[in-house]
């Protein structure tokens, strides 16, 4: 009987929702309402509420900043369920394989890319947004540009790339930048060691030319 209430308590404790932690907000007419729930709070304090969530549009995690002086939120830490939310945020987002220039395999979860200066630290001068699309200067002549939703892989030499679809299309081409500034582009999301408390929405960042291969699932 003991052992039978354990397991119906392990049931039980599966079958409850998974918040994370959740933002609530004051409207205008002094209503609170959710407004981020399944989120990571990673810094808040009188001013600030900083977190992160997983955008689905983007199908990527993303670091959100609010600012308390516009209208009162209420924060609810629930970190408990941490681990089970990054593992939600890995099941909806962009899973890979990636592969560098060394041999060196990845599994990579809910990626994206990003543009840096050159060197990969600090910001560009201009706001360049990330994307999960590639967009190539084709080797036939004109641009294309491809979800990451239809490539089923992608073979890299420098800023040379070879983009096989899911439907079994290859297109081959220049890597096309968004900025006409020196910039980097790199390939960022999550691994299997990511730190549900880290302040970054990845923990793999590695510039695009230095990637071999990269296998979507």
């Amino acid at each position: 009987m003991k052992a039978f209430l354990l397991v119906c308590s392990g049931m039980a404790l599966l079958a409850l929702p998974l918040f994370g932690d959740t933002i609530y907000q004051t409207n205008s007419e002094g209503k609170e309402i959710v407004l981020q729930r399944s989120a990571i709070v990673i810094e808040q304090d009188s001013s600030f509420v900083t977190y992160k969530h997983f955008d689905l549009r983007d199908r990527r995690v993303v670091v959100v900043r609010l600012n308390r002086g516009s209208l009162p939120f209420r924060v609810v830490v629930n970190p408990q369920t941490r681990e089970q939310i990054v593992d939600e945020w890995k099941h909806f987002g962009f899973k890979t394989t990636v592969t560098d220039q060394a041999g060196k395999a990845t599994h990579v979860y809910d990626c994206y890319l990003d543009f840096y200066p050159p060197g990969g630290r600090g910001s560009l001068l201009e706001s360049v947004p990330a994307t999960t699309t590639i967009t190539l200067e084709t080797d036939a002549g004109g641009a294309e540009e491809i979800k990451f939703e239809d490539i089923d892989r992608v073979d890299i030499q420098g800023n040379h790339l070879s983009i096989t679809s899911r439907e079994g299309k290859t297109v081959a081409g220049k890597f096309l930048m968004r900025t006409t500034l020196p910039a980097e582009v790199r390939f960022l999301g999550i691994t299997d060691k990511y730190n549900p408390a880290s302040q970054q929405a990845f923990d793999f960042s590695v510039p695009l030319s230095q990637l071999k291969t990269i296998s979507f699932e």
